[in-house]
């Protein structure tokens, strides 16, 4: 049997905004091995059961929509419904408040609506014991998986800007090589620790390159496509951004690591940041904190929904079901104790990352290079309507992820990370002059990344680590 020597790549590819159980609470008949859901799974919400098809709706690729709510005092409505107790009763009722119809947060996706992910957590590895970090957003949860900790914050917080957590790419420097591919704006790049390091942030496309020439580093981060580009939609899954661009990225990454030369030694993990406010019947358990609270600040002492996980290798039996032997349940600290058991990287970042199980577990079959399926089919979304695409209304992410790139823009004439960072800690703007539709926005984000990658990653410049990148969108 396998463990964490044989691999030497582990690929993450982190979505947006999705719950366990509308992803995958009928992949298979909920039972003691699977905890899915059964047709009279209502856990209140007025006694409504999720469900899978209605009556005269035939497409169920942006649902729901608009977006549900995300914030702290919105899951804790979801999750508690006022109450004291973790009931998961409150979905429809906090779906109402945010303008959406409440039935449609009790929507579950069919197998066959989701093909590829499906057939991947059937063919590999599924967890239905994950958890997103906190009952938070975006940038707590992806916080957690880069450095253990959201440093505090329950909401998306741009007053947090820029975020000094140590990484676990800190960590690996000089030691693994490692690389976080994007396609318009890097939520990693709000981590200044990360700023010295801007060479290794890499346009996606360079990923699909890597991977085909048996380059991939020991560790790769990709995020997915937050904004609309040339009327192309974005591809992260957030609702209500079309699932079939979602599964087409997952189906890209897949067949990229399945083809590659380093297969034979790769663990691929693609899993979600949050809930985004979608259904999940299981309530989240207690959690350690992760370092003692900030004064008048959630304590980070339960976990997050549930979310989606699959994990695949070539060591990944299928059809397995994977949990953690103890009761702690994985989340996103997994990652970080996963890359560091694998890399031998003394820690841990957090206290929450020192008690996470890691994903070792997933090495459960004798090794087979030839593992199926070879590839995966990617869906053909129907015809796309490019003008709405690019007018529709920035949602809270890009419109923060915009104040970011705003502010990093700014000031990208300093000649020195050093510099940037004291410019941007003295100056910031935390509400400037930006776009308010996505395609617009998606201009100020592609061209304030391209502003500070082109300065601050050429090979020679005060604060790089390394080569530079030139072109950075050549992908595009």
């Amino acid at each position: 049997m396998a463990n964490l020597s044989n691999i030497k790549h582990i690929v993450v590819l982190m979505l947006e905004n999705r719950s366990f159980d509308n992803v995958f609470g009928f992949l298979q008949p909920a039972s003691s091995q699977f905890d899915g859901l059964k047709d009279n799974a209502t856990a209140g919400n007025d006694g409504v059961a999720p469900w899978t098809r209605k009556n005269g709706m035939t497409d169920y690729s942006k649902i729901p929509s608009p977006d549900p709510g995300e914030s702290f005092k919105d899951i804790q409505q979801q999750i508690f419904n006022g109450g004291a107790t973790p009931t998961m009763g409150g979905f429809r009722a906090n779906y109402a408040a945010n303008d959406g119809a409440a039935d449609d947060i009790m929507h579950c996706f069919q197998p066959d609506d989701l093909p590829v992910l499906s057939q991947l957590a059937t063919s590999y590895a599924v967890s239905d014991r994950w958890f997103a970090s906190a009952p938070c957003q975006t940038w707590p949860n992806r916080f957690f998986a880069h450095a253990g900790t959201a440093h505090g914050y329950e909401n998306n917080a741009v007053e947090g800007f820029p975020f000094p957590m140590q990484t676990i790419f800190n960590e690996l420097d000089g030691i693994v090589p490692w690389k976080i591919y994007f396609h318009d704006f890097p939520q990693a790049a709000l981590l200044s620790r990360l700023w010295p390091h801007f060479d290794h942030f890499r346009q996606f496309s360079e990923f699909l390159n890597d991977a085909a020439q048996g380059h991939l580093p020991g560790y790769s981060f990709i995020e997915p496509m937050y904004y609309p580009n040339l009327g192309v939609p974005p591809n992260d899954m957030h609702p209500p951004h079309d699932v079939e661009m979602a599964e087409a990225l997952v189906a890209k990454v897949y067949n990229a690591v399945r083809a590659s030369p380093n297969w034979t030694s790769t663990l691929l993990v693609i899993t979600f940041d949050e809930h985004g406010g979608c259904f999940d019947h299981v309530p989240p358990p207690a959690a350690t904190m992760p370092e003692p609270p900030r004064e008048g600040h959630f304590a980070f002492n339960t976990f997050g929904v549930r979310v989606p996980a699959v994990v695949i290798s070539p060591y990944t039996k299928s059809g397995t079901v994977l949990r953690p032997q103890g009761s702690t349940p994985f989340d996103h600290t997994s990652i970080i104790r996963t890359v560091r058991n694998c890399f031998g990287i003394a820690g841990p970042l957090s206290a929450r990352e020192a008690a996470a199980p890691d994903l070792s577990c997933a090495l459960n079959d004798e090794f087979d290079a030839n593992r199926s399926p070879v590839a995966v089919t990617p869906p053909n979304p129907g015809q796309l309507d490019v003008s709405a695409v690019l007018q529709k209304q920035v949602n809270d992410l890009q419109d923060l992820l915009q104040i970011v790139a705003v502010n990093l823009k700014r000031y990208a004439d300093e000649p020195t990370i050093e510099g940037l960072l004291q410019r941007i800690l003295e100056s910031k703007d935390p509400d400037p002059p930006r776009a308010n539709t996505a395609g617009k926005a998606s201009e100020t984000v592609r061209s304030a990344m391209e502003a500070v990658l082109a300065k601050f990653s050429a090979p020679g410049t005060p604060g790089a680590s390394g080569n530079g990148a030139n072109n950075i969108y050549r992908g595009h």
